[in-house]
């Protein structure tokens, strides 16, 4: 085991890694084991980022990671263009049952959330003939160029890259923010100002004969974690179903039991033409799937759709008992209590700061804190700017957190700071991460 006086040592190479990539924390992490990590300092953290929602069944989980050891000792790559490989095969077994529609019975496995993405456009694209993408405002799907391209969360994801892929055009997700109205604004308000929005771009933009696609996000999630009403998705549907326009759900972040279900989408009864998954799905091993209809998929040619490390053996063993670990461990149940609990807490702190709270939203255990701020984008527009508080409320509060122990991420370009801590965290575990937070917020707010 490294001494720190090794990873003193180690930390100078800190300087060739790409200036690109940011990281919240300094020193090296070392170890993790279910709700809590450990630097090479000694610091031990309370983990409420999940990697970005990858550890979902919290770190090392013991059954997901022998999994994959047992797996390494018979095969660990079996590229897809060659054979099969059992846990591929084994996993589809595993996942059709908890599909949220049976219609979707054709699976491909990749590597990442955005790969994922960009198989799927390459489909949808392939399957209808047509060119074109609709894609939401505040919408984020991967930094690769096709992901890129109907990513709308922040621009600094592709700036200074154009031109991006063409055929992209983007509409309002029904988040007040966005329409430019007060949180207050009644859900079938803003889902009937998105909904015509939509009409509009159909009419005057991009005609649904030349339209192969509309992705969307069940929660919004780099873009402020915000629900999509069942209504909105079904509006979608019914807009698709009249076009012939496929409906793409992105659960790379909301799905595989984050929110309380297994897919987000399952909430609203909306059936997805093609659905895509990843992060959570192999609880840290690099997987990703596209899942669709096979009266799409058989239109590909074969050999079309492939990839190196499509799929890798390892990666699909520990996603099989990523699914049995979820079966067995009642993590439904575990996150719609624990979900219970953290809600009640937020939203006590947001009666106890109502000048300084502005929202508190999400399902499951991907949930969300905003911050008012009196210099959010388009302030002089916003009907919810306060100059009353201090700037950049989410990053200082975060930063608090992180000095008080707990791991915590900040979302969109406004005031957001998210939770997204481990389906299986405990009682005790999630009380002691909302007390964190409360300290934090409180301490900041006095700061001013």
């Amino acid at each position: 085991m490294s001494t720190t006086s090794d990873s003193q040592s180690l930390l100078q190479y800190g300087a060739n890694v790409t200036h690109g990539v940011s990281r919240i924390t300094e020193g090296i992490m070392k170890s993790g084991k279910g709700s809590y990590v450990e630097y090479d300092d000694g610091r031990k953290m309370l983990d409420f980022t999940c990697g970005i929602g990858v550890t979902s069944l919290g770190h090392c989980h013991p059954k997901v990671s022998k999994a994959a050891a047992d797996q390494c000792m018979d095969i660990v790559h079996v590229q897809c263009s060659i054979a099969f490989h059992e846990p591929y095969l084994r996993l589809i077994q595993k996942l059709l049952p908890i599909m949220p529609d049976p219609s979707l019975d054709s699976f491909f496995f990749w590597n990442s959330g955005s790969e994922a993405v960009e198989a799927t456009l390459k489909l949808a694209r392939t399957v209808t003939g047509r060119q074109n993408f609709i894609c939401m405002q505040g919408a984020y799907h991967g930094r690769t160029f096709g992901a890129m391209a109907v990513t709308r969360s922040k621009t600094i994801y592709s700036k200074g890259v154009a031109p991006l892929m063409p055929g992209v055009f983007t509409m309002p997700f029904p988040f007040w923010h966005q329409l430019g109205l007060p949180p207050s604004t009644p859900e079938s308000t803003l889902v009937a100002q998105s909904l015509y929005q939509l009409e509009l771009l159909l009419a005057q933009q991009t005609a649904p004969s030349d339209t192969a696609a509309i992705i969307v996000e069940p929660v919004l999630g780099e873009g402020g974690y915000v629900p999509a009403p069942a209504a909105f998705l079904k509006g979608l549907r019914e807009v698709c179903d009249k076009h012939g326009i496929l409906l793409i759900a992105d659960e790379v972040q909301c799905g595989f039991a984050r929110t309380g279900t297994f897919f987000a989408i399952e909430e609203s009864g909306v059936r997805p033409d093609i659905m895509v998954i990843a992060k959570g799905l192999a609880n840290g091993f690099p997987l990703s799937g596209v899942i669709s209809r096979k009266e799409l998929t058989d239109k590909l040619q074969p050999g079309s759709f492939g990839g190196t490390y499509a799929g890798n053996a390892v990666s699909c063993a520990a996603a099989c008992a990523v699914v049995d670990a979820m079966h067995a461990e009642d993590i439904l149940l575990n996150v719609r209590a624990r979900s219970a609990e953290l809600l009640a807490s937020l939203h006590g702190l947001k009666a106890a700061y109502p000048g300084h709270i502005l929202d508190v939203r999400g399902r499951g255990l991907m949930l969300a804190v905003e911050f008012a701020t009196p210099a959010g984008p388009g302030a002089a527009h916003d009907a919810v700017a306060s100059p009353q508080v201090g700037k950049t409320l989410a990053a200082r509060v975060a930063k608090r957190c992180i000095e008080k122990g707990m791991l915590i991420l900040t979302t969109s370009v406004y005031e957001v700071v998210r939770f997204i801590p481990p389906l299986n965290i405990s009682a005790a575990d999630l009380k002691k991460g909302a007390e964190i937070f409360k300290e934090a917020v409180e301490e900041v707010v006095r700061e001013g």
